[in-house]
């Protein structure tokens, strides 16, 4: 009896050394974002202390107060789940503290998919070390992918932790922050495992439609905030438009038999001959900020990356526009409400 525990003792021993180097690059990578994540939810601060604060301006204080109200706007008037997000502060004293990377098949409209337990796959990985994303984004450009890292203003614990109001999202307008919240806010509501091209897709939508109804309710349908935040939403729309359709020019290259059979050499000089194309075509677009999207990339030409990601948060906005409009007469507590009921969240 002795040997056979021993035995299984000895089993399992080395069942959990073997799982251990299996998933050693998992649980270090689930070791720094837990670490980073809990410093940040352990370092902010009740919005109270600010509020009451000398020191901290006036016009932050404001946008504190902003924020809050947003919260309570989407919960009550939206519908979205009521919780503790956005009643502390995490002074990011200017600094970025996270990052997102991402990387797309070179000659293929086909994302690097990372998988976590419960959470499912992303097509993106965070980090909250600069210099670890760097790390891995070298790694799959050695592996022949289109990468990209770009600093993220705002995620979700989905509801499972106290999300904080992150000092930098203060530095945005009335619309931008009331959509950012209600954004992420949507999140912590509803995200289904392996579906976050839907999940971002949604949480935008609901975002700006949000975004909208609270603008009208607070500051009126005239008002110099509903104006600004429509103005640059029709800017920016413009300008996703354009990149959906560079997105599918991309795509549709790329599934060519003549582009499929050349050698590397040719098709790095066909992809980089229809970017360059794709970018000189954003002069035919009209803004009402000319300023915003001009010289953006500069001497550099996007990759498949830059394109994946308006796929990822804004490729099915025409559908859920369409489906907002027709089957909820642009009710959006009712919208929330259907999907929220319909689809499973974690």
């Amino acid at each position: 009896m002795k040997l056979s525990w021993k035995k299984w003792l000895i089993g399992l021993f080395t069942i959990l050394i073997v799982s251990a180097l299996i998933f050693q690059e998992m649980l270090s990578y689930g070791y720094m974002q837990a670490k980073g994540q809990l410093e940040i939810l352990f370092e902010a601060k009740p919005v109270e202390e600010f509020l009451a604060s000398e020191n901290f301006p006036d016009s932050l204080k404001s946008k504190i107060r902003l924020v809050q109200d947003v919260r309570k706007y989407a919960i009550d008037s939206l519908g979205l789940n009521n919780s503790e997000n956005y009643t502390t502060l995490y002074d990011q004293k200017g600094k970025d503290i996270l990052w997102n990377l991402s990387g797309v098949k070179k000659y293929e409209m086909i994302p690097k998919e990372w998988g976590f337990p419960f959470l499912g796959t992303f097509s993106y990985k965070g980090f909250f070390e600069l210099e670890k994303a760097k790390k891995e984004k070298e790694t799959l450009d050695s592996k022949g992918y289109d990468t990209r890292i770009r600093p993220v203003g705002g995620w979700s614990t989905l509801g499972w932790f106290k999300d904080p109001i992150l000092s930098n999202m203060l530095r945005r307008k009335e619309g931008q922050l009331a959509e950012l919240i209600i954004h992420e806010l949507t999140h912590s509501t509803l995200y289904i495992k392996d579906s976050v091209e839907f999940n971002e897709n949604l949480a935008t939508f609901i975002g700006e439609k949000g975004a909208v109804k609270y603008l009208r309710s607070k500051y009126g349908a005239d008002s110099k905030e509903m104006q600004e935040y429509l103005q640059s939403f029709v800017d920016y729309e413009n300008y996703t438009n354009h990149m959906l359709l560079g997105y599918s020019a991309l795509d549709s290259l790329y599934n060519q038999a003549d582009f499929i059979a050349s050698n590397s050499t040719e098709k790095e000089n066909i992809k980089s001959e229809l970017l360059q194309q794709i970018i000189n075509n954003l002069d035919t677009i009209t803004y009402s900020n000319k300023s915003i999207f001009k010289k953006i990339f500069g001497k550099k030409l996007p990759n498949n990356a830059y394109f994946m990601a308006y796929k990822r948060y804004r490729s099915k906005q025409g559908s859920f526009d369409s489906e907002f409009e027709t089957d909820f007469n642009s009710d959006i507590k009712s919208f929330i409400q259907y999907y929220a009921k319909t689809y499973p969240s974690l």
